[in-house]
């Protein structure tokens, strides 16, 4: 590759001596290979995480200097389970349900029959002479397993069960003497630092890692955090890629026993590197620099050499594998390092160095120097924006990542019976002392009433299994509609018929839902630059229009975000943007058309405040409200917590939204009240009075967030609006539920080997004793295995039954108005999320008040 060759000294592969002394400890194989055999069936991977596991259990006073190895790549594979935190509410009796028809589902989950009785034993291991290599350090204590009995060592803290006496005399338990390769006596000395008992919530963790020892027993591949098994990879060679079957493992305390959680797992694996993809910037671009740097900024790369993950933050043109950084040995170049360290040979060496920085956790250890990779030696994974919007690919990804529910329970019965029938992976869950049962966990649920959705004219459908009432629009009148007497249509002006003929198309679909649109005003454009089309906006406005249809060619996040900020901030009109491709589709595809035209119109009345159907709603005075947070694509500090509220759904169809722009890591208590408080005033404004019951559903909460929100968040809230209310001469205070929706779960149940209906309702066995919390299926799929919503439930004085907020929780997975079906979610939280994502990608600063009593963000 004809780079300009830069010989000069370069900032260190990682972090200079220190960095490099770091970087021979605790490597792991490289991907496809098998573990060294023997060595690492005793001191495997996930040692390091044991280590601060039980450091943070506070094992003892004594405190003990832990050799962590580089703790860049995966920082997420070394993530704790986080403390169990209690969010039941004080004094509730019981969280099941009464109401629908009983069934038996089976789940996910695996009994642990032998509950572990033992007492872990921690210690502090030092080597005389001192011995600077991990793996060697672990192949020296393997050598006396048979003393030592079930242990995890990571280096430097060794934790077993077994208790060793104190030697008269010596601050040591044990001093063992082993032989180096060189014939050199090494002195291994224990010394005893503290225990945990099973009683302590340690214990899981713990468990958790010996399950990952015993899955290294089944020659998979820990790749960040999961383990993957890459002799079963599915090469699709026409896209570059492999799929990496594997899994997702986790066990804890659920309501009566200890379950262990497999869920099947994939990994995308690309077979390009990064100077796969620099070689392809150098021929397809003049400034191939920009373009390389464009490529991959952002891009979190995976090394084969020590199975790390890592980010790349830029790209240094002036250093080459030639460069040299320092170490305790002298300066050394990359390509000598790389052959010296792993015997790799690096082929050119006038490519460019990638960039990794140090995140906030790397500077808090010390380590604040960037990290160089060599683009030769750094695979791309994960997938382009382009790979997703790629349907060949998709659909080759689909029919294997997708299983059914029938495949899925084989897998999941075929890693069971690897686990109990490989020897090392039994050895090492007999040395523990714990054992699984082989048949899946079956549990009690309930599939909940049919809902009844409301259209005009009295007229009711009863949701049936599909959860879908699209083809009822063909015949029955919208709830309540708002007919468009003004309305501007923004097309470019060779498209100009295509545009009317599906206009035409939505009027029609709108006369069969008892709905008048009457003609637009045409605005042609001579081209379609972003210029034009804001002027085209701007004269649009002045009309005073309704709403405003806008025809793009093709798909372009530019031009959106252009219109959007138009429509949504400067000129704040409702705005309606489609794209040819939709509305004129080839002769072949254009059976749909009409089902097209009819979503246009259904979407178009939503965000005037009518409402395409209603539900039976058994409460008055209800105000729902939905958070969810969605991080900007321009600046990763920054991200946009969205706020949508309903007011009385019985008698309004006005909503109440609002976003604000927050920093990584700050607190949303204040805005989120604030907000709220708005809210408030907004429902006051339109009805007289405030709600008498607010169900707040709160998205984007990670188990890491808990506490915070349970702690700070809920209980800020709770005083503000007891404060409001009180003022309002309400003694009582606010009476609200407040319930964290969680998407991204692992749990997943099936009816008779099939996906369970929608409305099926688990609330017990494997639902967690310390929280108030239920899981919901309310979708239905055509594809794969449906993946219920987990409801936690934080704060409740609303007055209702757990049975009661199942329910109203089920009805509001109906009223979402851009799907006439059922959501994964509430139907406010699918709002909050469509508004914080249109904020973070598309408009990047807080929109118009004059919009938050629509549904614009549709």
């Amino acid at each position: 590759m004809n780079l300009p060759p830069n010989p000069g000294t370069a900032r260190g592969r990682g972090r200079g001596s220190k960095r490099n002394e770091e970087a021979n400890r605790g490597l792991a194989p490289q991907l496809g290979q098998s573990q060294l055999a023997g060595i690492e069936a005793s001191g495997g991977s996930g040692d390091a995480q044991l280590v601060h596991a039980m450091q943070k259990a506070k094992l003892s006073d004594v405190q003990v200097q832990v050799s962590e190895g580089d703790p860049r790549g995966s920082v997420r594979g070394r993530r704790l389970i986080t403390d169990v935190v209690h969010s039941r509410p004080q004094g509730m009796t019981t969280k099941n349900g009464v109401s629908g028809h009983r069934i038996t589902v089976q789940t996910n989950y695996f009994k642990v029959l032998k509950r572990p009785n033992w007492t872990i034993y921690q210690y502090r291991v030092d080597f005389t002479p001192d011995v600077d290599n991990t793996r060697l350090r672990r192949a020296f204590m393997h050598e006396h397993r048979s003393l030592l009995g079930g242990y995890i060592f990571d280096g430097t803290i060794l934790f077993c069960t077994n208790q060793f006496k104190p030697v008269q005399n010596s601050p040591y338990v044990l001093e063992l003497v082993t032989k180096s390769r060189a014939g050199e006596n090494i002195e291994i000395k224990i010394k005893a630092v503290g225990s945990v008992d099973t009683a302590d919530a340690q214990q899981f963790q713990v468990l958790n890692l010996i399950l990952r020892r015993a899955m290294e027993g089944l020659n998979l591949q820990l790749v960040s955090r999961n383990f993957f098994d890459p002799q079963a990879k599915i090469n699709l060679e026409n896209f570059r890629m492999q799929i990496w079957p594997g899994y997702q493992t986790s066990i804890r305390q659920h309501e009566n026993d200890i379950l262990l959680c497999a869920e099947i797992a994939h990994k995308v694996m690309r077979t390009d590197t990064l100077y796969n993809i620099l070689s392809e910037a150098i021929r397809d671009n003049d400034d191939y620099q920009t373009a390389f740097k464009r490529a991959v900024m952002g891009m979190v790369i995976l090394t084969d050499y020590n199975n790390k993950t890592y980010r790349v933050d830029d790209v240094d043109f002036q250093s080459t594998p030639l460069s040299k950084f320092n170490t305790k040995e002298g300066d050394i170049s990359y390509v000598d390092y790389y052959k010296k360290r792993y015997n790799i040979t690096i082929r050119d060496f006038k490519q460019p160095l990638v960039l990794s920085r140090p995140t906030e956790k790397n500077i808090r250890g010390g380590n604040d120097q960037p990290l160089m990779i060599i683009p030769e030696l750094a695979r791309a994974t994960g997938m382009t924006d382009a790979m997703r919007a790629d349907f060949r690919l998709m659909k080759a990804m689909g029919e294997h990542t997708r299983l059914a529910p029938d495949r899925r329970i084989e897998r999941l019965r075929m890693f069971n019976r690897r686990l109990k029938s490989s020897k090392e992976s039994t050895e090492t869950m007999k040395s523990w002392n714990i054992e699984l049962d082989s048949a899946l966990v079956e549990i009690p649920a309930r599939v909940l009433p049919s809902e009844k959705i409301l259209f005009g004219n009295n007229k009711k459908f009863i949701c049936d299994v599909r959860a879908d009432w699209t083809s009822e629009f063909r015949s029955s009148s919208m709830w309540k509609h708002v007919d468009i007497n003004r309305w501007c249509v923004i097309t470019p002006g060779r498209n100009l018929r295509e545009t009317q003929e599906f206009v035409q198309m939505c009027i029609r679909a709108a006369s069969t839902m008892r709905m008048n649109i009457a003609k637009p005003i045409y605005d042609e454009i001579r081209d379609d630059r972003n210029g034009t089309y804001s002027q085209a906006i701007d004269n649009a406005v002045a009309k005073d229009p309704q709403i405003v249809m806008v025809v793009m060619r093709s798909q372009n996040e530019e031009k959106y975000s252009c219109i959007k900020k138009r429509t949504c901030v400067d000129r704040p009109v409702p705005s309606q943007v489609v794209t040819l491709r939709v509305i004129a589709p080839r002769q072949e595809k254009s059976a749909g058309l009409m089902s097209i035209a009819t979503k246009v119109v259904i979407q178009m009345n939503a965000k005037l405040m009518g409402a395409p159907w209603m539900i039976d709603l058994p409460l008055r005075g209800l105000m729902t409200v939905g958070f969810d947070v969605c991080h900007s694509s321009k600046d990763k500090n920054k991200s946009y917590g969205a706020l949508v509220a309903t007011m009385d759904q019985r008698e309004s169809s006005r909503y109440f939204s609002t976003v604000t722009e927050h920093m990584k890591g700050q607190e949303l208590s204040e805005h989120m009240s604030l907000n709220m408080t708005c809210a408030l005033k907004t429902y006051r404004e339109h009805h007289g009075s405030l709600p008498e019951r607010i169900l707040f559903f709160r998205d984007g909460v990670g188990d890491g967030q808990l506490y915070q929100v349970v702690n700070t968040e809920v209980k800020f809230l709770k005083g503000k609006l007891d404060e409001i209310y009180k003022s309002a001469g309400k003694t009582e205070g606010c009476r609200m539920a407040y319930i964290i929706v969680s998407k991204r779960i692992n749990s997943r149940y099936f009816a008779n080997s099939r996906n369970p209906v929608p409305g099926t309702v688990v609330d017990d066995v494997i639902t967690l004793p310390e929280r108030y919390d239920f899981f919901l299926v309310s979708q239905a799929v055509r594809q794969g295995t449906v993946s219920p919503t987990s409801y936690n439930v934080i704060c409740d004085n609303m007055g209702l039954s757990a049975d009661k907020l199942q329910i109203l929780s089920y009805k509001m997975t109906h009223m979402y108005y851009n799907f006439s079906g059922t959501v994964r979610v509430p139907a406010v939280c699918q709002y909050a999320h469509k508004l914080a994502f249109l904020v973070a990608e598309s408009i990047n600063r807080q929109p118009s008040a004059g919009l938050e009593n629509q549904l614009y963000f549709l």
